[in-house]
C-alpha cells in the first residue's frame, strides 16, 4: 500500500550564491556517499533569479529528477548586493514516473521554519542545529524500499489526477492550453514525434518548468504504454480488431529535463543522442544564438495578457568557407490541419470556462494589484496575430468542414452538415464532461487576458452558450483599446484575472492559500474533469494517427517488396534501412496538411519512431502537389 509520505528522496540539500565562489552547495545529506551532486547548484540557482523574492524549479541531475524552493532574503553584508540567494532542493530516487511536485507543499513549509528561525536571531548564515528539521524531513522521505513503496508506479490517468495535490503539473494543462492557443498543437507534434523542445522564459521560472512537464504529458499515456491497441508492432501482429499496432523505438516517455543552463550543454548533447526527445527550460538568452541543441524553441519573455509566446525552429544553412551559423532561427505558428484537434480542445476548455483561477503558476497576481488593471499600452489594436490567429482558425475550419468528415483516419467523428455546425466538430455523447456554463457575452478589452473570464468578477460566465462561447477563452475580438471604445457595446467586462499567468513576469510570486472550502473543492473536481477530457482528445487523436501509420506502412511495404522483386532500387541505405515513399496523398489522409513542410516533418518523425527500422520520407515534389491538387494518384 502506498504511503501517505511518498518515501523516494534520496538527497537533500542547500545551494546559495556566494560573492566571490559563485554558487555554491553548503549543506546536504544523501542517502548514499556515492551520489554525486556536482554542478546541480547552477540549475537551483538559474541567472536572473534575483530580481524575485521567491520561485520553485524543476530540474534533473542525471537520472534523477529534483525540486527546489527559492528564496531571496535582505542582507547590509558587503559583496551579497543587498540579497542573499539562496534554494533548498531535493533529488528523487529513479522511477517510472518521478513526482516532485508531491513533495512542494512540505518543502516550502521546511524552507519558511529554517529561514525563520534565522530571522528570529537576525541571523543569515544557518547553524548546524538549524539543518534539524531538514534532517527530519529526509528522514520521514528518504527511500527504504526498492520499488518507492509504489509511489513511482504509473497507472494510468485516472489513478494519477485521482485525489491529486494542487501543485501536479498535468492539472495545469487547460490553462496553459489557453495561454499558447492553437500553436499548442505544434508543441503536441514536436512530443509525439520526439524532439528537442526548449522553452526560454524570465523569472520566475515555476511556470515554465509545469510547461515542460505538461507538455510530456499530453503524449506520455501513448509513450509508456504498450504498442497501440495492446499487441506488438508491425510484424505480422495485430490486434482483436485486426489493425495493426505499432510498437515505439523507445519505452520511456519524453524525458522531462526541467531547467537548463549554459552548464548544461553536454548534458543536452547526450540526451539529444538517444533519441527519446526531451523539453527543458532555460533563462539563457544566449540559447537563441545556439539553434543546434534543439528542435523547437518557445519563447515566453514576450507574452502578455494580448500576446502568445512565439515558437521558433531552426533551420540549417549554408557555411561559407566552413565557418558562420549552422542554423538560423525561423518564426513557426499552426497549421490549418490543427484546427480540427484544436476545435474539440476548445470546446472541453469552454465546458469549463469558470475554471480558469490558477495561482500556482501567477507571476501577475501581485504585481497587478488589487485595484483593478490598466490596458497595457501598445498598439491600439490587440495583438495582429491574434487576428491572424482568429482569420486562420475561421477560414481553416470552413475549408476542412467539406473533407475532413469522411476521412477514414478521422478520430472524431462529425455529426451531418448544418448550416448550424457546418465546419465544427462533435464527439458522440453528452455534450459536457461533468459541468455546464452560462452567461451572456461580452466583449473583451485589451489587457483582460487570454484564458477566458475569471470566476467571481462582474457577472457570471453561467449562461454564456456554445455557440456565444466559440473560442471566447483563447482567441482575441476585434476591439479598440484605451478609451476610444468606451461608449461602444461593451458591458462591463472583468479586469484581468488574479490567476492570469503571464511568463516572465518580474514580481514577487505570492502563496497560494492552503484553506479549503467548499468552493476551491468543487473548482478542483472541474479542473480534474476537464484535464481528463483534454487528455482523452489528445489519446484519441494520436491513437488515430499511429493506426493510420500502421496501416499505410503496410501497404508501401507491400507495393515496394513487389517492385523490388522485378527490379532493383535504389532507397535503400548503405546498412540496410528501408525507405518507404510517403506523398501528399498519404499525409492528407492523416488528417494533415499536404501543403504543410511542419506535417510532412511530423510524419516522417513518426516512422523514425514507430517505423521498426524503416525510414518514412514524404515527398514533396512539384509534380506529386500537382497532381494532389488535380486530383491524381
Amino acid at each position: 500500500m502506498e504511503s501517505s509520505v511518498p518515501q523516494d528522496i534520496i538527497a537533500i540539500f542547500h545551494a546559495s550564491f556566494h560573492p566571490t565562489k559563485g554558487s555554491v552547495i553548503d549543506w546536504s545529506l544523501k542517502a548514499s556517499e556515492d551520489l554525486d551532486l556536482s554542478h546541480v547548484e547552477f540549475s537551483c540557482l538559474p541567472s536572473g533569479l534575483h530580481t524575485i523574492e521567491r520561485d520553485v524549479i524543476y530540474f534533473t541531475k542525471d537520472e534523477h529528477q529534483g525540486v527546489c524552493i527559492f528564496r531571496r532574503r535582505q542582507t547590509t553584508e558587503h559583496g551579497h548586493r543587498g540579497f542573499r540567494l539562496s534554494s533548498l532542493g531535493i533529488l528523487l530516487a529513479k522511477s517510472p514516473r518521478p513526482r516532485p511536485w508531491k513533495h512542494v507543499a512540505a518543502l516550502k513549509t521546511l524552507v519558511t521554519t529554517i529561514y525563520s528561525a534565522l530571522e528570529d536571531r537576525d541571523a543569515l548564515d544557518p547553524l548546524d542545529a538549524d539543518w534539524d528539521p531538514a534532517r527530519v524531513f529526509f528522514e520521514e522521505r528518504k527511500v527504504r524500499r526498492a520499488d518507492l513503496s509504489g509511489s513511482g508506479n504509473w497507472l494510468g490517468w485516472n489513478s494519477e489526477l485521482e485525489g491529486a495535490v494542487p501543485d501536479s503539473p498535468t492539472l495545469h494543462l487547460p490553462h496553459l492550453l489557453r495561454i499558447l492557443g492553437p500553436s499548442s498543437l505544434t508543441l503536441y507534434k514536436h512530443i509525439l514525434g520526439r524532439r528537442r523542445v526548449l522553452i526560454v522564459t524570465l523569472p520566475p521560472v515555476e511556470a515554465a518548468c509545469i510547461l515542460c512537464q505538461v507538455a510530456a504529458d499530453t503524449c506520455y499515456e501513448e509513450q509508456v504504454s504498450a504498442p497501440v491497441g495492446a499487441t506488438e508492432s508491425l510484424d505480422g501482429e495485430r490486434a482483436s480488431d485486426g489493425l495493426p499496432r505499432l510498437k515505439g523505438r523507445n519505452t520511456a516517455g519524453v524525458k522531462v529535463l526541467g531547467m537548463v543552463t549554459l552548464n548544461d550543454l553536454d548534458k543536452l548533447e547526450f540526451e539529444s543522442k538517444s533519441g527519446r526527445g526531451w523539453v527543458a527550460c532555460t533563462t539563457d538568452s544566449i540559447f537563441f544564438d545556439k539553434p543546434g541543441y534543439y528542435d523547437l524553441l518557445i519563447d515566453l519573455r514576450p507574452a502578455t495578457p494580448n500576446t502568445r509566446p512565439t515558437f521558433h525552429v531552426p533551420k540549417p544553412v549554408e557555411q561559407l568557407n566552413g565557418r558562420g551559423p549552422t542554423h538560423r532561427l525561423s518564426s513557426i505558428r499552426f497549421t490549418w490541419s490543427d484546427v480540427r484537434l484544436w476545435t474539440e480542445l476548445d470546446r472541453v476548455l469552454q465546458l469549463d470556462s469558470e475554471g480558469t483561477l490558477d495561482l500556482c503558476c501567477d507571476p501577475s497576481h501581485h504585481a497587478h494589484g488589487e485595484k483593478g488593471h490598466a490596458p497595457i499600452p501598445g498598439s491600439a489594436w490587440t495583438d495582429v496575430w491574434r487576428v491572424y490567429e482568429d482569420v486562420c482558425v475561421m477560414c481553416a475550419g470552413l475549408w476542412m468542414g467539406a473533407w475532413r468528415g469522411t476521412s477514414p483516419a478521422s478520430a472524431y467523428p462529425c455529426a451531418p452538415r448544418s448550416s448550424e455546425n457546418w465546419g465544427s466538430i462533435r464527439l458522440d455523447g453528452e455534450d459536457d464532461v461533468g459541468l455546464r456554463t452560462q452567461s451572456t457575452p461580452y466583449i473583451r478589452n485589451v489587457g483582460q487576458g487570454i484564458e477566458g473570464r475569471p470566476p467571481g468578477s462582474g457577472g457570471s460566465l453561467g449562461s454564456l452558450t456554445p455557440r456565444a462561447l466559440r473560442r471566447a477563452s483563447t482567441m482575441s475580438v476585434w476591439t479598440w483599446a484605451g478609451s476610444g471604445n468606451k461608449n461602444g457595446p461593451t458591458e462591463d467586462a472583468p479586469g484581468a484575472s488574479s490567476g492570469m499567468f503571464i511568463p516572465g513576469q518580474r514580481s514577487n510570486v505570492p502563496e497560494p492559500s492552503t484553506r479549503q472550502d467548499p468552493a476551491a473543492v468543487a473548482r478542483r473536481e472541474r479542473q480534474v474533469l476537464t484535464t481528463l477530457a483534454l487528455l482523452d482528445a489528445f489519446h484519441a487523436n494520436t491513437a488515430a494517427v499511429l493506426s493510420r501509420l500502421a496501416t499505410l506502412l503496410e501497404v508501401r511495404k507491400a507495393q515496394q517488396q513487389q517492385q523490388l522483386s522485378t527490379v532493383r532500387r535504389a532507397d535503400a541505405d548503405v546498412a540496410g534501412t528501408q525507405t518507404v515513399l510517403f506523398t501528399p496523398k498519404d499525409v492528407q489522409s492523416f488528417e494533415l496538411g499536404p501543403f504543410s513542410g511542419l506535417d510532412a516533418r511530423f510524419v516522417e518523425w513518426l516512422g523514425e519512431e514507430y517505423g521498426g527500422g524503416v525510414r518514412v520520407l514524404v515527398r514533396r515534389s512539384w509534380k506529386d502537389l500537382f497532381g494532389l491538387i488535380l486530383g491524381l494518384g
